[in-house]
């Protein structure tokens, strides 16, 4: 996935009120910008930090600029969980993730139970269910989620282990955004009734796929993929 136009670079002064963040731009502008991402964004959160905001020519958007990464340790990290499946969908297309190669073709955002979606249904016949998650937090090099507790996630495992055990294909895939993560687990220590419902669905055939992806102004793209540790 490559942005449009050139991101523009800048340090991060806060970021408040979960979805929104004052960046200092590299001219001396200190401008608002949409922080899209629901989690604590725990150890991105660095005052100071290198960061690169995107552009938006709407004239709707009150906020104009979107934070899209920060540099930490001397690489970067995507933050914008909005992007998260426009770079699973590009990896599907192009037949990076072997697992997922069979497939041919995929649904996004279908509905599989009353209020709850799921990211992608590949194939039309033999299907496989997969759900996408974004990872940015990474101790120790261990590519760790979720960063706050999440009963969205948990819900969305509980359907997969379900289809699971009806005898369907269903897999979770961490999106490790984070230069630093070398492996994944579950972050049972923030919440472990996720990390409880992650090993509850592997053992019920869920398959669990975690990709690094290379993150980097220009664009960001999966590159390689992680050991799972659960």
């Amino acid at each position: 996935m490559r942005f449009a136009l050139p991101l523009l670079p800048g340090r991060l002064i806060r970021r408040y009120k979960r979805f929104l963040a004052d960046i200092e731009l590299e001219s001396g502008e200190t401008i608002t910008a949409l922080t899209p991402n629901t989690g604590s964004m725990k150890g991105l959160i660095v005052p100071g930090a290198p960061v690169r905001v995107s552009v938006s020519d709407s004239e709707t958007r009150k906020y104009k600029h979107t934070w899209e990464m920060v540099c930490i340790d001397g690489g970067w990290a995507g933050i914008n969980t909005h992007l998260t499946n426009v770079i699973a969908a590009e990896a599907l297309d192009r037949g990076v993730i072997p697992a997922f190669r069979r497939y041919r073709s995929y649904r996004r955002e279908v509905k599989i139970a009353d209020g709850t979606r799921i990211d992608f249904v590949l194939g039309t016949r033999g299907i496989c269910l997969v759900e996408v998650k974004n990872v940015t937090l990474v101790e120790d090099r261990a590519a760790r989620f979720p960063d706050a507790v999440t009963t969205r996630g948990q819900k969305h495992l509980r359907h997969l282990t379900e289809a699971a055990r009806r005898g369907k294909k269903a897999a979770m895939l961490y999106v490790v955004q984070h230069h630093a993560g070398e492996y994944f687990e579950p972050a049972d220590d923030i919440d472990p009734e996720y990390g409880r419902l992650l090993r509850r669905a592997r053992d019920a055939g869920v398959r669990i796929e975690a990709w690094r992806a290379k993150v980097a102004p220009l664009g960001i793209e999966l590159a390689e993929r992680l050991s799972v540790r659960l």
